[in-house]
């Protein structure tokens, strides 16, 4: 059975636009036993709650819950070896500038080595997550509903 596991862009779209919200509901009132989210989205998802009420909304409505569900998956020292070599590649074959590189697109390898690892199949809208699979070959995404 396919794990999902949802990018950070689908929630921040999903927290802007109304309909976007209705969308991950419907999926999550089909597929929540078998979805899980990633301590790198939390993360992501964190850095970007500036006020009390976003820290809460997320911790409430995202956070905790799936803590309690245990449906929160971290990378492992393996997944941040392979996302390292993701980048050392890129880098190398000129499709990646290292110093220029943005903490998004580095968390993005390590959340694609890490679903890897768990059997996830991430939910996202965000195309470099193509430049990665030409490094991870059996990694797998998919853009939003399954």
């Amino acid at each position: 059975m396919t794990k999902y596991a949802i990018d950070t862009n689908v929630y921040v779209d999903a927290f802007r636009n109304p309909s976007v919200a209705e969308e991950l509901k419907a999926f999550l009132t089909q597929h929540l036993s078998i979805t899980y989210v990633s301590a790198v989205v939390i993360q992501e998802l964190r850095a970007g709650a500036w006020s009390e009420e976003q820290v809460e909304a997320l911790e409430k409505g995202l956070v905790a819950p799936s803590e309690k569900r245990r449906r929160v998956f971290t990378p492992s020292a393996n997944a941040f070896k392979v996302s390292g070599r993701i980048l050392s590649e890129l880098a190398a074959k000129g499709d990646l500038d290292l110093a220029r590189a943005k903490g998004s697109f580095v968390n993005d390898t390590l959340l694609a080595a890490s679903c890897l690892e768990h059997g996830m199949t991430l939910i996202t809208g965000n195309s470099d997550f193509s430049r990665i699979k030409g490094r991870l070959k059996t990694f797998r995404y998919v853009a939003p509903w399954p």
